[in-house]
């Protein structure tokens, strides 16, 4: 077998570091979370809703590298969450929602960029909404453009 030179040896070794980044970017997102980290999140009262904000890639897709600073702002200033769970109460008044709960655990939600209250954890913030501060429901939150 031919031995690698140098450069082929530094990009290998490149490519090994930007795999082992983007696995960890995956680990950060909340449905692969492990229970653990999630069970240490504050429990929501009544017609509460905790939301964890999305946390944007490090990386662009252009594949810049973006600062920490700039990526704490997006996740400061974004719009999209993660529900991680509702109060007891959320959804429970039928004449104000008559067609059921607008979100449950495990959705990603669009909500208003100064809605509910920002509690800081280890690795971030929360965010707890009120059930009738929920926009809307989507899919994927990399498909929303999110403004700072």
């Amino acid at each position: 077998m031919e031995e690698m030179t140098a450069l082929q040896k530094k990009w290998a070794d490149k490519r090994v570091e930007e795999q082992k980044a983007d696995d960890e970017e995956a680990q950060k997102r909340p449905e692969n979370m492990d229970q653990s980290v999630l069970d240490r999140i504050p429990k929501p009262t009544g017609w509460r809703i905790v939301v964890l904000p999305f946390r944007p890639p490090k990386k662009s897709k252009g594949g810049i590298v973006l600062a920490d600073q700039a990526v704490d702002r997006q996740q400061i200033a974004t719009v999209c969450g993660y529900v991680v769970s509702t109060g007891p109460l959320a959804y429970g008044d039928t004449e104000k929602f008559p067609h059921g709960p607008w979100c449950k655990k495990g959705d990603w939600i669009v909500f208003g960029r100064y809605a509910g209250a920002r509690i800081g954890i280890d690795g971030g913030e929360i965010r707890i909404l009120n059930d009738d501060e929920v926009l809307a429901t989507i899919e994927d939150p990399e498909d929303i453009t999110h403004m700072v």
